[in-house]
């Protein structure tokens, strides 16, 4: 039985506008990564030029830096993968059995205005393949049209990083704009957990998201589930 795979796709970009410190949220990575590692599942890793995945140092401090996100931090071994990341154009046609958007507000800045990932994630999700994007990764679907024209999101229930979150997060004057917002006026229904800051997942069909990085332990969960339902291909 050929193997399960796995595509997770981060940001390249390390700095704000402003020029503040940026990338990938790295939690939102290694969840997801350790789960799929541990089934067996083969893990390509992606970014818009390929090269280096840039963690947000943010991730790192010792307040949100978990025991398992740590732990890959202090291997050298993934740390030299994220330096060695294939780029979007290398895996444009290539296909996976879940195509899966890490976050971190580098990719508000790469990930929505790239036609290189809107073909790959339509592509994937019209031949009824399982589609995930966590906290700012959501950013990434805001643009995808299917073949019909029609906004890939609209009427689906989905959630991400929400505003009030921005707030607390003090990156409300750096993002380049509300990913709520955006969501909202693309027809989506928005979801969102009741205390900001924990986690919440959203399932729809083949579709899934996830809210926050605390999300990224659930996320994880509730995409292997979805990935164990589908059929040999």
């Amino acid at each position: 039985m050929k193997n399960k795979t796995i595509l997770i796709l981060a940001t390249g970009t390390a700095k704000y506008a402003s020029g503040l410190a940026t990338g990938l949220w790295l939690s939102e990575f290694t969840y997801i990564y350790r789960q799929a590692k541990e089934l067996g599942y083969e893990v390509t890793v992606a970014c818009p030029e390929g090269g280096n995945i840039p963690v947000d140092p943010e991730s790192l401090k010792p307040m949100v830096l978990d025991r398992i996100s740590k732990a890959y931090w202090n291997n050298a071994g993934f740390r030299e993968m994220l330096h060695h990341a294939k780029s979007f154009d290398d895996v444009s046609g290539l296909r996976f059995d879940c195509v899966y958007l890490a976050g971190g507000h580098g990719t508000m800045y790469d990930f929505p205005e790239n036609a290189v990932l809107q073909t790959i994630i339509r592509d994937h999700y019209e031949e009824n393949r399982l589609v995930a994007a966590i906290c700012h990764g959501v950013s990434g679907l805001l643009n995808v049209r299917l073949s019909g024209g029609g906004y890939l999101v609209a009427g689906k229930e989905l959630t991400g990083f929400s505003w009030f979150e921005e707030t607390l997060a003090r990156r409300k004057k750096e993002v380049p704009f509300n990913l709520e917002a955006s969501l909202k006026e693309r027809g989506t229904d928005y979801r969102k957990a009741w205390i900001p800051m924990t986690s919440k997942v959203v399932v729809d069909g083949r579709l899934i998201t996830g809210q926050n990085p605390f999300s990224s332990k659930e996320m994880a969960k509730a995409v292997m589930r979805q990935m164990a339902k589908t059929t040999e291909r």
